[in-house]
Parts: C-alpha cells; structure tokens; sequence
C-alpha cells in the first residue's frame, strides 16, 4: 500500500511522481543542494531544477520546506 498524504488541495501518492523526481526530492529532503544533488545523480542542476519545478506542480507546493514535509510522510 503506498503512502498518501492529504492536504488542503491536492491527494498526493507516490506512484505520482516519477523514479527520478522521488530520488531528486529525496536528496532535497536530506538537505543536499541542488548541485550536490546534480552531482549524485549524473545531472546538470538545471536538470534537477526542472524535476524540482515538476514537483512543486504536481504537489502543489512553494517552497522547498513544503517538498521536505511531503517527503517525509510519504516516506522517501
């Protein structure tokens, strides 16, 4: 059974997000920067930033605290 958050606004599972938007929310989660991120993944830290941009939408959040929060109860 997948974790789902609820908020005021949107239902959110994990299954929503793809492999590599999870893992880059993961890093931000574990409060690495978005270069440091870029760094373990392979990426350049635009690439991360477009699957960080991707994750505010889909969650509807603002900021990175936000993301931290839904990441945590998702349990990623």
């Amino acid at each position: 059974m997948t974790p789902t958050l609820t908020t005021p606004h949107t239902a959110v599972t994990a299954r929503e997000l793809a492999p590599r938007e999870q893992e880059a929310l993961r890093h931000i989660a574990a409060g690495h920067t978005y270069l440091q991120t870029a760094r373990h993944m392979g990426l350049s830290k635009h690439t991360v930033d477009a699957y960080l941009r991707r994750i505010r939408a889909k969650l509807n959040v603002n900021t990175t605290a936000e993301m931290t929060r839904i990441a945590i109860a998702l349990g990623l």
